[in-house]
C-alpha cells in the first residue's frame, strides 16, 4: 500500500518523534543516573572527552591545570545534578524543558542522519560547494597514547623493532590504527592539533612525535598517504555525510519556523 504523501515530510517525523520523546521523559523522568549513587567515576575516556570538549571550544588543548578546572566542575555539576533528582527537583523543573527542547530539536534532523542519498542529489550539492572539495589527503596510520609527554617520549625510544607494539601504549577508546583515513575525519577523531601534527610527518617504518591531542600525547607510524581524486566517485563518501549535515540543519531550521509561524512573540523593551 502506498502511504500518502505528508507521511514523508520531514515535519511530520519530527513531531511524531517529539511526541515520543516527551511520552519517553514523562514517564522516567529524565533520570540518566542512580540517585543514590555515591561514587562518581572520572576515568580516562570522560577526561579525555572533557579535554576534548575543551579544544573544541577554545582551539587548542588544556593546560593541566585547565582539565583540572574542566574535571571539578564536571564533579560539581554531577554531585548537585544527583542531589537534585534525589529531591525531586526534575518533575517540572527547567531541566527537563531543556532536555526536551534538545531533543525536539535533534528530532528534526533524525531523518536526514540516516538518509542515502541518490548521485543526483550529491551532484548537485558537489556543483553547489565546488570550492570545498580540492585534493583530499587520506593517510594510514598507527598510533599509541600516553597520558603525558615524558611517557610518549620514553616509548619512542624503546619501539624500535618491537613486534608488539599495541602493548606499548595506555588504554583509551581511539583506534589503534586507521586505514586510508582523511584529514576530516581524522581531526573529528583525535582533534585539530593532532591533525595538524600529523601533516608533516614522513611515511615509513619510524615511529614519530609526541603529538599532542585534547586526550593526551601519542607517537605515530604514517604507514602510507595518499590524495584521493576530486571526481565524483572518489568523493562520494565524504559528499553523503556533507550532505547529510547540511541536510539536518536546514531540516531543524524548516521544522522550527514552521513551528514557530502560529506563535505570537511579545517582548518588552
Amino acid at each position: 500500500m502506498k502511504l500518502p504523501r505528508w507521511t514523508r515530510e520531514p515535519l511530520v517525523h519530527f513531531l511524531i518523534a517529539g511526541a515520543l520523546v516527551y511520552a519517553f521523559f514523562a514517564w522516567t523522568g529524565g533520570n540518566a543516573v542512580d540517585p543514590s549513587s555515591r561514587v562518581i567515576d572520572v576515568d580516562r575516556d570522560a577526561q579525555a572527552q572533557l579535554a576534548l570538549q575543551f579544544e573544541r571550544t577554545m582551539g587548542r588543548s588544556p593546560t593541566d591545570a585547565e582539565l583540572d578546572a574542566q574535571i571539578e566542575q564536571f564533579v560539581r555539576d554531577e554531585v548537585l545534578y544527583r542531589e537534585a533528582l534525589r529531591l525531586g527537583l526534575d518533575q517540572g523543573d527547567a531541566i527537563v524543558r531543556r532536555r526536551l527542547v534538545s531533543k525536539m530539536d535533534m528530532a528534526a534532523g533524525a531523518a536526514a542522519e540516516i538518509a542515502e542519498p541518490d548521485d543526483a542529489t550529491l551532484k548537485a550539492f558537489l556543483a553547489e560547494n565546488s570550492e570545498r572539495y580540492q585534493t583530499v589527503l587520506n593517510t594510514s596510520f598507527d598510533q599509541l597514547y600516553f597520558s603525558n609527554e615524558q611517557s610518549a617520549r620514553t616509548a619512542l625510544k624503546n619501539l624500535a623493532g618491537i613486534a608488539d607494539w599495541q602493548e606499548m601504549g595506555e588504554p583509551i577508546s581511539l583506534p589503534a590504527s586507521m586505514n586510508e583515513t582523511s584529514q576530516r575525519n581524522i581531526r573529528a577523531q583525535f582533534g585539530e592539533e593532532f591533525g595538524a601534527g600529523l601533516v608533516p610527518l614522513a611515511v615509513g617504518d619510524a615511529w614519530q612525535g609526541p603529538l599532542r591531542s585534547g586526550f593526551g600525547w601519542h607517537i605515530v607510524r604514517i604507514r602510507d598517504r595518499t590524495s584521493a581524486g576530486t571526481g565524483f566517485d572518489a568523493l562520494r563518501p565524504q559528499l553523503a555525510n556533507d550532505w547529510r549535515s547540511a541536510e539536518v540543519a536546514a531540516r531543524k531550521a524548516r521544522a522550527f519556523e514552521l513551528l514557530r509561524e502560529p506563535y505570537r512573540i511579545e517582548i518588552d523593551r
